[in-house]
């Protein structure tokens, strides 16, 4: 059902609890896996080298369990870019966390990015509290 999975992760408390159910789907399902950080063109150096940090330590919670991974880090607008990618690797769900650093940030529009991402998607959206 899901071959392809992508995980779009900031370094929240959030992201940390959905890896066991991205563990749970990528290995019931024997999917491709994708980490995903978008970072804004503004970023600094050091935020840009956290979120690098943030996916190795990721990475290796994948890795222990023996699910290969694929990461990636883009610039640019979460949801636009989260969207962007899940369609260019033709992804069959989006897992993300629901809250912290991005994904709940509010905007002007009122929209945080996890929903632009549930109107937005090619693909099924699952948001782990």
């Amino acid at each position: 059902m899901f071959k392809t999975v992508l995980f779009p992760l900031n370094r929240s408390q959030e992201t940390r609890q959905a890896v066991s159910i991205v563990i749970d789907i990528a290995q019931k399902y024997q999917a491709a896996l994708y980490v995903l950080s978008v970072t804004e063109a503004d970023a600094t150096d050091s935020d840009r080298q956290a979120s690098q940090d943030f996916i190795s330590e990721i990475e290796s919670y994948f890795v222990e369990v023996g699910i290969s991974v694929k990461s990636q880090i883009l610039e640019g607008k979460a949801a636009f870019v989260i969207c962007d990618f899940a369609d260019e690797i033709n992804a069959d769900l989006i897992v993300m966390g629901s809250r912290g650093m991005s994904l709940t940030d509010e905007h002007p529009d009122g929209s945080s990015v996890s929903q632009k991402v549930i109107n937005l998607s090619p693909c099924p959206v699952l948001i782990v509290p």
